[in-house]
């Protein structure tokens, strides 16, 4: 994934790969500053939402971790929003009581090319 940061904007530019079969290439005005994190909740058939370790996933060593980092960012439907994204691969996630190490072979694993989330609550910033 390439991320181009330039006034104010973020660049997600993601191919399909082992992590993730989609592809992405959006630009972001962002309107914080970017942090690292290491959980989101996603609602994806959960009306509660689902706690998910993220990490950021890179093609070295052919998929590897790296960080994750949110902005926020100006949405047209909600006003603003939280991009989530990572490496050159896009991101990783897992169920957040997962002791897994990360693995682009687990069925318990799944990449996205990144994520826009509506509520700060939804992302945990690492410590």
């Amino acid at each position: 994934m390439e991320f181009l940061r330039f006034s104010g904007y973020t660049h997600v530019e993601v191919e399909a790969n082992d992590n993730t079969p989609m592809m992405a290439q959006q630009v972001y005005k962002n309107t914080g500053v970017p942090f690292p994190v290491s959980q989101v909740r996603i609602y994806e058939g959960e009306p509660e939402g689902q706690l998910c370790a993220i990490t950021g996933w890179a093609s070295t060593e052919g998929g590897s971790p790296t960080t994750a980092y949110a902005v926020q960012i100006d949405d047209s439907s909600e006003g603003s929003a939280y991009l989530v994204y990572g490496g050159d691969y896009g991101v990783r996630l897992k169920p957040a009581d997962s002791d897994e190490a990360w693995d682009i072979t687990s069925m318990d694993q799944w990449g996205e090319t990144h994520l826009v989330l509506s509520s700060e609550d939804d992302v945990t910033r690492a410590s």
